[in-house]
């Protein structure tokens, strides 16, 4: 007669190898089941091994953690200008839930309207018990309802609306943020600027589009409510080869800190210009300096308020490291999916309701410690100051020599 298995889910600190179907209790492992001639021999045997398995099962059913594996549903688009970044989602969930013996279902995120409740409806289809990922609005305002009701939460690594987590918590929408806040990057320059440029003068300057003039205004109010006002405040021409002009006016005006609300080239040509004119200045910029620029090089030193390259954190660096023996690299989203699928996991683990479950407790991640507070967003800002040295942006706190 075969050997009954029992299926169990491990918490996180006794993850099984991944592919593995079940995990076995040691009163399963010694064999088969005693047949009639050893139980008549050792009947006293048989007892004591029924008494284990019938304690065993109490435990089981007494413990949320070691209930069968978990599924969770990995939302994000399969196609188009944005698959490259769903898959990164899909690769660091993936790679998380195998480690803990977890089944992910991967549901297509259209983002357009075209997603409409069907992806609430995948969802739930697939009996999962909370869903990762949701790069766009469109889908995820579609499908929380039907999440609330069934009590499936959903952890976005990529929407950023204020107002749709307004409508999370008025209607007890399950809605977790692991991507920053709507205010956390001015939130974190303001911190910034107060605690390093308050005995010193400085500018703030933008290049006139919509999120660079926003961002920029919301510092100005912030610094002054605490009494801090710019010496010099404007609006500068983007995308020109060169900004001598713009850097001789900052000199003009004493001020030896700008913030630049621009993007990376714009920051590169005044940083440039600014040690040919042998202007000093110390340079912050936002999330916008993150992108690409093949053709000014970014000089040593400017300061960029972004988030930072988890993989080359100390949280993140082993999975990264064993991610790649898989040929998934660590970039974008993967360590944040890789982030997600944990937290739910540890949750699961700790109490029957996974949405009350994550509010309030820290948990530890390849990107560091997250925890959410009472408003489903992450109680620490996750912006950093980084500073450009040796081609990269890295924390500031581990670059020497930074401004």
């Amino acid at each position: 007669m075969a050997k009954m298995k029992q299926n169990v889910t491990p918490v996180p600190e006794f993850s099984c190898p991944a592919g593995d179907e079940a995990a076995i209790f040691l009163f399963d492992a010694a064999g088969p089941i005693l047949t009639k001639s050893v139980i008549a021999i050792d009947g006293l045997r048989m007892r004591t091994a029924f008494l284990a398995s019938l304690l065993g099962a109490l435990v089981l059913a007494a413990s949320p953690a070691a209930a069968a594996g978990l599924t969770f549903a990995v939302v994000a688009p399969a196609e188009g200008p944005l698959a490259i970044l769903g898959q990164q989602v899909r690769d660091g969930a993936r790679f998380a839930a195998q480690a803990n013996g977890d089944t992910v279902v991967e549901i297509p995120e259209a983002c357009d309207e075209s997603d409409g409740a069907a992806i609430g409806k995948a969802i739930l289809a697939a009996d999962a018990v909370a869903a990762v990922g949701f790069l766009c609005t469109e889908g995820l305002a579609a499908a929380l309802p039907a999440l609330a009701e069934a009590k499936v939460p959903a952890i976005t690594l990529s929407v950023r609306s204020g107002i749709l987590m307004e409508d999370a918590l008025k209607k007890n929408w399950p809605l977790f943020r692991l991507a920053p806040g709507p205010k956390a990057e001015a939130d974190k320059a303001v911190e910034i600027i107060v605690r390093d440029w308050k005995a010193e003068p400085f500018a703030l300057i933008d290049d006139g589009t919509i999120h660079a003039r926003e961002l920029v205004e919301t510092i100005r109010l912030r610094l002054e409510e605490v009494g801090m006002k710019a010496a010099f405040v404007d609006t500068y021409r983007p995308a020109q080869e060169q900004q001598l002009t713009l850097v001789r006016r900052l000199a003009q005006t004493g001020v030896t800190r700008v913030f630049v609300g621009g993007d990376r080239t714009d920051m590169a040509v005044i940083a440039r210009d600014a040690g040919t004119e042998k202007v000093a200045l110390a340079l912050i910029g936002g999330e916008a300096l993150m992108g690409a620029d093949p053709l000014v090089p970014m000089t040593d030193g400017v300061g960029a308020i972004a988030l930072p390259d988890y993989q080359a954190l100390p949280e993140g660096e082993a999975v990264a490291a064993a991610m790649k023996e898989k040929d998934i690299f660590a970039e974008g989203y993967v360590l944040p999916a890789h982030a997600a699928v944990t937290v739910l996991a540890t949750a699961a683990s700790r109490g029957s309701d996974l949405a009350a479950a994550l509010s309030g407790t820290p948990f530890a991640t390849a990107i560091g410690t997250v925890a959410f507070g009472a408003d489903h967003e992450l109680a620490e800002n996750p912006y950093r100051l980084l500073v450009w040295r040796a081609g990269a942006f890295v924390p500031a706190d581990t670059a020497t020599g930074s401004e």
